[in-house]
């Protein structure tokens, strides 16, 4: 069978290669492979050297963003032929830490976790692929291909359950949310946003074009001025989608007090910016507010997704898939155009 492979951090060896069909080892469940999603990640692995393959192994099967259908499953695992799934990312530490143990392996403390496409082990860019029932997702039919999208909205959908958590500290009733970024993680934050009812502001450095137009149709207010100019905007509730110093900072500045602020964001840009670290710390005591950092998600996180794409405006979804490449020519689908916004490899396109 067909798979995306790549050595990490070898430029020009990302490539298709003939793999043997995934061993029962792998889980109970057969899926074969609709799509697979394209993101900042794997272009870390295919150009700067992240990523790490399966022990043994010098190359590494892509692919952590996936939709794909029911080929076999057992009666005991709640599937059957032809569901739709998605397969989740990450694997518990093999000695598990005590998050792991608890099943929360989105918070491994240990480091020790694996994950799909990703960390020793392979992905789900393949023809066919196995796993087990726990780690996959059923999802409506009406979403199709646009499932594949389900993955970078866990990760949304875990920073505001997070938001919901720390919001229980005491009064907190969030009326205006600021997200940063309108990549595919800062639209589908903004999604869950209007979902709550709650006015929601989206910043970017885009000026025209679709992002505007998807903000626009979620009845959000989208800005391309710079974000120091949203200070004083009294943000409740802020997901930080970008990673970049300047724009956190700024951030920081649109929130009220008792704001509550995700990072889910991470940049590689070389170099940076200083950041008066006393200045913005005199700020968030003073107005009580919370800064955390999240990345990855657990299996709740995945169906509080999958409830939210189902919810979305009709259409909206299948407009951030901006760009379809076939299995052959996948290596295509790293390099990043202007107007990309979510990049798939249709396998159904082989």
């Amino acid at each position: 069978m067909k798979a995306l492979t790549i050595v990490p951090g070898s430029l020009g060896s990302a490539t298709v290669r003939e793999l043997p069909e995934p061993p029962p080892s792998d889980g109970s469940v057969l899926v074969r492979t609709r799509a697979i999603g394209i993101c900042g990640t794997d272009a870390e692995i295919a150009l700067e050297g992240y990523g790490w393959p399966p022990p043994g192994v010098e190359y590494l099967v892509l692919g952590h963003e996936s939709i794909g259908e029911v080929v076999d499953a057992p009666p005991e695992s709640g599937l059957v032929a032809g569901d739709l799934v998605v397969g989740i990312v990450r694997r518990p530490d093999p000695e598990p830490c005590p998050a792991c143990a608890a099943g929360a392996w989105d918070m491994c403390r240990h480091g020790r976790y694996l994950e799909r496409g990703i960390k020793e082990l392979h992905g789900y860019g393949s023809e066919r692929y196995r796993v087990d029932p726990e780690f996959a997702i059923r999802v409506d039919p009406r979403l199709a291909e646009t499932g594949v999208l389900l993955e970078p909205a866990s990760v949304v959908a875990k920073a505001w359950d997070q938001v919901d958590r720390i919001g229980t500290r005491g009064w907190f009733e969030p009326r205006i949310a600021l997200v940063t970024g309108a990549g595919p993680i800062g639209l589908l934050a903004a999604l869950l946003a209007t979902q709550r009812g709650l006015e929601t502001h989206v910043v970017d450095i885009v000026r025209q074009g679709l992002k505007p137009a998807l903000v626009d149709d979620l009845r959000a207010t989208y800005h391309s001025s710079a974000i120091t100019e949203l200070e004083g905007l009294g943000a409740d509730v802020i997901i930080e989608c970008t990673g970049m110093g300047e724009v956190i900072v700024g951030a920081l500045r649109a929130a009220a007090p008792n704001a509550i602020v995700a990072l889910a964001g991470l940049s590689n840009r070389p170099g940076g910016m200083e950041v008066d670290l006393e200045r913005a710390n005199r700020r968030m005591a003073l107005g009580n507010a919370v800064i955390f950092g999240t990345v990855n998600s657990g299996r709740r996180h995945y169906q509080q997704a999958a409830e939210a794409l189902v919810a979305a405006p009709p259409g909206w979804l299948s407009r951030l898939i901006t760009r379809r490449v076939g299995v052959s020519n996948w290596p295509d689908a790293l390099q990043r155009r202007p107007d990309d916004i979510k990049v798939i490899v249709e396998f159904d396109a082989a």
